[in-house]
């Protein structure tokens, strides 16, 4: 079963952020994570945007996205990511 990995992102230092997401992708990719989508927010159609950025990872099944969320090297980039935004970070799954 295809899993995601979503992340709403405010954004509380852009320099830290852009090093963050510079170097997240390498961490995923061994776990077969691929990013499908990083973007801005231009608006909102309904309800409230409370957010700046978006996030879309994919990953093969919940236990790759699991092994790689676990891993010493996107482990090792939490606390880059904690200082860089405040983040919503929500998995689901999609049957295949």
């Amino acid at each position: 079963m295809t899993a995601f990995f979503i992340a709403q992102v405010r954004i509380k230092d852009p320099e830290k952020f852009q090093a963050y997401a510079g170097s997240v992708g390498e961490t995923f990719k061994p776990h077969g994570g691929e990013l499908l989508l990083r973007g801005k927010a231009e608006g909102v159609l309904a309800g409230e945007l409370n957010h700046d950025a978006v996030g879309i990872i994919r990953f093969p099944s919940q236990e790759s996205l699991t092994a790689w969320h676990e891993s010493d090297a996107y482990q090792a980039l939490i606390p880059l990511r904690q200082e860089a935004a405040e983040m919503t970070i929500t998995r689901y799954s999609v049957p295949t």
